[in-house]
């Protein structure tokens, strides 16, 4: 039997698609003749959930006010002339300028369906913190929505929650310190952990913005920064925590950079640091890194207490005066130092006595860079010595006056062992390495306002100078320029910024101890 073949109009495909084209065509044009309409319903769609939004969180005393305003406006549109005409008109033109396209602004949600959950999830999750069942009117409750908190919120572009602006309640003991930490923790929480967030409280307006920070950049390596005498480059931070920047060069080249500068000498509010970190967290960079700047204007004692020689490139340059880290010239340099301290008071008072300026060797900043003292503490006491941090105590005291500055550097391990005027007398404080927010506080005596890290890279970490605020940093790197591992562009970089090496002919007595002085 032959194969019967298939109706006509089943094989005119050309006429099937010449009917699809016209369809499409008819709907192109109707949905061009009703985008008007459309886009003025969706505005009245919009207004009116705006509306019932408003009306949900105003308070209950409020309900009956505001029906009473609205019965009498509408009287009164209805009586003027031409009223009706031109009220009809005008909410005509407010739904079409709420129903218009809007441009959407780079990294922020539209509050689509995704994002939306996720924004509900959060608000959910605030509700115990936020809520009170006797509040009339709440913001926080169970089964509400997040629109009613939440004023301004925005998405990256991987789909991460990166700002966020919300309201919170009057009652919320937003001056408790561990109230606010459980808040901050939650968002934290919610928003992704790997990154640090940084939290604002506005208590006079009931305000909590979070904003998701971007990692400070860690390829400024040591160089010559454009300081004034005094001024010292401890690391650089957010754009928007100083009003200062500095020009630097980095891997991509020159560029401006905002700087955590620490001032020292007489006019100098906190003239001594003590920087405190985990093992390899870059305590010891940050040391070189302030004793490369110091040679610029100033002589420099180095006492190592690791002994593992990380200040050997330091050795018979110019401006050094000893690189110690075997426990008898640790005690003669620090020896000498606390004369020499004494001697710089005496003769600027004699000088302020006569009306006449310090001396030049007075005015000449002396820096005394202690690094690892518990270990030299240690030692001295098994071997029945005078103990090394004792020594310093004269400097510490009186350092600011005679133009001597301290700055030692620990492991956070030691904290305890520290003597009383290391802890006592040094106002400016870094803490470097993954710490907690505990952790933050006890050295700094307040807690950060951004989340810490758990994974940071070496010389990361916080600062504080005095009674202001904390300040994220990243210091400058500034490896050992004679470790075999170190980066050939750093190793150099280093080099460049050191002193010219000079041969030691001679030695004086400074006090009790003997310290080598460089061939003029």
């Amino acid at each position: 039997m032959g194969r019967r073949s298939l109706p006509h109009a089943l094989t005119d495909r050309p006429a099937l698609s010449q009917g699809r084209e016209l369809a499409h065509s008819v709907a192109d044009n109707t949905r061009d003749m009703l985008h008007p309409l459309l886009v003025v319903a969706r505005g009245l769609r919009l207004l009116v959930s705006g509306a019932r939004r408003r009306w949900q969180r105003m308070p209950r005393e409020r309900h009956g006010p505001t029906l009473l305003l609205l019965a009498s406006s509408t009287v009164i549109v209805a009586l003027l002339p031409y009223g009706p005409t031109l009220a009809t008109a005008a909410l005509v033109a407010a739904g079409a300028w709420a129903g218009r396209e809007r441009a959407r602004l780079p990294g922020r949600a539209d509050a689509g369906e995704e994002y939306g959950k996720r924004l509900q999830a959060v608000y959910e999750a605030l509700v115990p913190y936020f809520s009170d069942p006797q509040a009339p009117g709440a913001l926080y409750e169970h089964g509400g929505d997040w629109r009613k908190a939440f004023e301004e919120h925005a998405f990256d572009e991987e789909g991460r929650l990166c700002a966020l602006h919300l309201r919170y309640p009057g009652y919320f003991t937003d001056g408790e310190p561990q109230a606010r930490a459980r808040v901050e923790q939650l968002l934290y929480l919610k928003a992704g952990r790997g990154r640090e967030y940084r939290f604002d409280w506005d208590e006079a307006a009931n305000r909590l913005s979070l904003t998701a920070l971007a990692a400070l950049p860690t390829d400024i390596w040591a160089q010559r920064f454009v300081t004034a005498p005094g001024e010292t480059v401890l690391g650089f931070t957010d754009p928007s925590a100083v009003q200062r920047t500095l020009p630097v060069t980095d891997a991509a080249g020159p560029r401006d950079a905002p700087p955590v500068v620490w001032r020292t000498g007489q006019r100098s509010t906190e003239p001594h640091l003590l920087a405190l970190g985990r093992p390899g967290s870059g305590t010891t960079t940050l040391l070189r890194s302030l004793t490369v700047q110091a040679l610029l204007h100033g002589d420099v004692v180095v006492v190592d207490g690791g002994g593992t020689g990380e200040y050997a490139c330091l050795t018979g340059r110019e401006g050094v005066l000893a690189v110690e880290s075997a426990l008898s010239g640790v005690l003669a340099a620090l020896e000498w130092a606390s004369h020499e301290t004494e001697r710089r008071l005496a003769a600027a008072r004699y000088a302020r006595g006569l009306g006449r300026p310090a001396p030049d060797d007075v005015r000449r900043p002396l820096w005394i860079v202690v690094d690892r003292p518990v270990a030299l503490s240690r030692l001295a006491a098994q071997q029945g010595r005078p103990d090394p941090q004792a020594l310093l105590e004269v400097a510490l005291l009186h350092g600011r006056v005679a133009n001597v500055t301290v700055a030692a550097g620990e492991q956070l391990s030691g904290t305890g062992l520290l003597g009383e005027p290391l802890l006592t007398r040094t106002g400016a404080r870094v803490v470097l390495g993954p710490v907690t927010p505990d952790e933050v506080a006890a050295v700094l005596g307040v807690p950060p306002h951004t989340t810490p890290a758990g994974d940071v890279p070496p010389g990361r970490g916080y600062a504080r100078l005095g009674a202001g605020p904390v300040h994220r940093l990243q210091v400058p790197a500034t490896p050992d320029p004679y470790d075999q591992d170190t980066c050939e562009a750093q190793r150099r970089a280093v080099l460049a910024l050191l002193p010219e090496r000079m041969l030691p002919v001679t030695g004086r007595t400074a006090g009790d101890g003997v310290l080598p002085v460089q061939a003029t």
